[in-house]
């Protein structure tokens, strides 16, 4: 199979496990806190990685393990809690697709930091992204009054680090093996978890004697096998094979994974809200677009 075809066939499957990864931190969250899903969803996801890539990590070189350390935390560790966070207060559906924004931070952050040009296009596409994502949060917080959608700003500051996090492993990592940059993402996000669940009061018979408890930690399982340990490895192997712009693109297709579990649980989503899903899909599109 050549890079071209298996580029797109990873991207298809990182959207299904992606966009049903929403789902599955809300109904972990019905019997565990955030900081308790955060943390166990890497702990977790690091044992699955350690049983088959701990071998891999001698391949590693010593000045790449800065940046192996830099997006494990910006990739995974911090997303982890702060997405478990957001759902606290708003729809599975509106995070997935407020996650769309991903690509054209990765255009903005690429250019700023990075010194990655863009087309007139792209930055179009930019400006019109933003402006889907202004009509979405405002529309939502009109139809779900009694949702805080002030943590929508979690979502988008989690997008920030996705799109730091691409352009990482394009420019500093992109001769070292996915399963390897996966495996020391955990290596350095591991211990951290740890400590924090320490400090949640997980082990406390009030949550250990939770009604949801154990349906919980089964979705936090399914979530950190499929939504992380595997999607990481294939993630991390598409933005070798493609361009960062493309990679973040797996957010085309994840808000209408995320939007049928959405609404199949019984989600509110609007008509407003479409057109503004729309809007910020249009906009990544043109993002995307490589000629002015």
């Amino acid at each position: 199979m050549n890079d071209n075809t298996k580029k797109w066939l990873f991207l298809l499957i990182l959207s299904v496990i992606w966009g049903s990864s929403f789902i599955l931190i809300k109904k972990s969250l019905l019997g565990l806190t955030p900081y308790q899903l955060g943390a166990l969803r890497t702990i977790i996801t690091g044992i699955f990685l350690f049983s088959v890539g701990l071998k891999n990590l001698k391949s590693i070189k010593k000045n790449e393990w800065k940046w192996v350390v830099i997006s494990g935390f910006l990739g995974s560790f911090i997303p982890a809690f702060l997405f478990a966070i957001a759902e606290t207060e708003i729809d599975s559906a509106i995070t997935s697709i407020l996650n769309s924004l991903v690509p054209l931070n990765a255009i903005l952050l690429g250019f700023a930091i990075f010194k990655i040009g863009f087309t007139k296009r792209q930055f179009l596409g930019v400006v019109i992204g933003f402006i889907g994502t202004s009509i979405l949060i405002l529309k939502g917080a009109d139809l779900n009054p009694d949702q805080n959608y002030l943590y929508a700003g979690f979502v988008i500051i989690s997008t920030v680090m996705y799109a730091l996090n691409v352009n990482i492993i394009k420019k500093h990592l992109q001769n070292v093996k996915p399963l390897s940059i996966a495996t020391g993402n955990y290596v350095a996000i591991i211990i951290p978890a740890i400590v924090v669940l320490m400090f949640t009061d997980f082990f406390s018979s009030e949550t250990l004697e939770h009604p949801d408890f154990k349906m919980s930690i089964l979705y936090v399982v399914i979530l950190s096998f499929f939504g992380t340990a595997l999607a990481k490895v294939l993630f991390n192997t598409l933005v070798q094979i493609s361009t960062p712009v493309f990679a973040s693109s797996v957010t085309y297709l994840m808000p209408v994974v995320a939007l049928a579990w959405g609404l199949l649980d019984g989600e509110t989503f609007g008509p407003l809200q479409i057109v503004a899903s729309v809007i910020i899909l249009l906009g990544v599109y043109l993002a995307n677009k490589k000629k002015a």
